[in-house]
């Protein structure tokens, strides 16, 4: 007991979504029985007012035309055997549509409270419902005594709601006894709708309490606890730490194959110490691609890769922080810079062709 005290003390978090439609999934589900009675209710009431005349006559000519010619019916197995099928039949005829209402009620009972979920977790076995400890603990729960408390409030309204519908009656109760049958019926039938619309407008204020009632219930069930939130993200997110690497991988993977394209750059425009950015530019092109970039560490890099390589390394500090800022990866040069880039890559070319036109003695 102490245990679980302390760990619903420790549920302080709202279930999440995820929480929530797993246990759809699984059955556990808000689920009042004060709504579906009221549905049942409902169609009872639906029953009585509209098809119980017909229901009733439907019922009593066959039924009588059975009994005026019950002494044709051979006393036999064959006689009653045909006897009692053709009652089925008239029954099944009769009461076939009302059944049918009690069905259709049922599920939309349910139905409205939650979606549709085929799942057969709740009907497997589990110990602690044996189990006499738990059934002890169940019965002398808090639940338990809600629902014993919600009994008698529903049983007292209820009461009050038939005794102010009946009370008008009361004083035709003289008439009552003088009224032949088909009068008694039909007074009958009035009194029954009218208890059961005092009942149902009872049980209306109830079924949305008690819906209420349960859904808190089935919140505060599912709530989680701090770890279990934790764990839930990690599952969905996926773990941080795990993430963290992927992204150090992806980001090494895309430094080396950069760094395999700096030796195939035109030129390296530095900022001596903190920026680089490597340049190429072929004839036929309608600008500059940038195919190398960073700062720091990784500048310091492509600038020992380029001088490795023989590449031109040129320190324009305006220029390399612009195209650092400016110049997407494997990107375009803007056209503001053209006319700086060109510069460089003019001065690049005519060194080239210096040391090409130079030859030692």
């Amino acid at each position: 007991m102490a245990e679980d005290s302390e760990d619903d003390s420790e549920r302080t978090e709202e279930p999440s979504q995820k929480k929530l439609d797993d246990a759809i999934e699984r059955g556990d589900v808000v689920k009042s029985m004060e709504v579906s009675s009221f549905f049942l209710l409902g169609s009872c009431m639906i029953m009585i007012a509209f098809l119980a005349t017909g229901m009733g006559r439907d019922l009593a000519r066959p039924l009588a035309g059975m009994l005026e010619h019950m002494h044709e019916i051979p006393v036999d197995r064959r006689g009653l055997t045909g006897v009692y099928l053709e009652a089925g039949k008239v029954m099944a005829t009769v009461l076939g549509l009302p059944v049918l209402m009690f069905i259709v009620a049922g599920v939309a009972g349910n139905m409205i409270q939650h979606r549709t979920v085929w799942t057969a977790e709740p009907l497997m076995p589990k110990l602690n419902r044996v189990s006499p400890a738990a059934g002890f603990k169940r019965l002398f729960s808090a639940d338990s005594l809600a629902v014993f408390v919600k009994g008698l409030i529903k049983i007292v309204v209820v009461s009050a709601g038939i005794w102010f519908a009946v009370r008008p009656e009361l004083f035709r109760l003289e008439d009552i006894v003088a009224t032949d049958i088909l009068g008694l019926l039909a007074i009958t039938q009035r009194l029954a709708i009218r208890l059961m619309a005092a009942v149902l407008v009872v049980m209306a204020f109830v079924a949305v309490l008690d819906y209420l009632f349960q859904r808190q219930r089935w919140i505060k069930r599912l709530r989680m606890t701090r770890q279990e939130l934790k764990e839930e993200y990690k599952q969905q997110e996926g773990n941080p730490e795990i993430k963290a690497k992927i992204r150090q991988l992806r980001q090494q993977r895309s430094q080396k194959r950069m760094m395999a394209q700096v030796p195939k750059a035109t030129v390296v425009v530095t900022n001596p110490t903190h920026y680089a950015v490597a340049l190429r530019y072929e004839p036929g092109m309608s600008a500059p691609v940038c195919v190398a970039k960073g700062v720091d560490a990784i500048a310091l890099r492509i600038r020992e890769t380029a001088e490795k390589a023989e590449v031109p390394v040129v320190e324009n500090p305006p220029l390399a922080r612009a195209l650092h800022a400016t110049v997407d990866l494997d990107g375009e040069v803007p056209e503001e810079h053209y006319r700086a880039v060109a510069e460089v890559i003019g001065f690049v070319m005519r060194m080239r062709e210096r040391a090409r036109g130079w030859r030692p003695d």
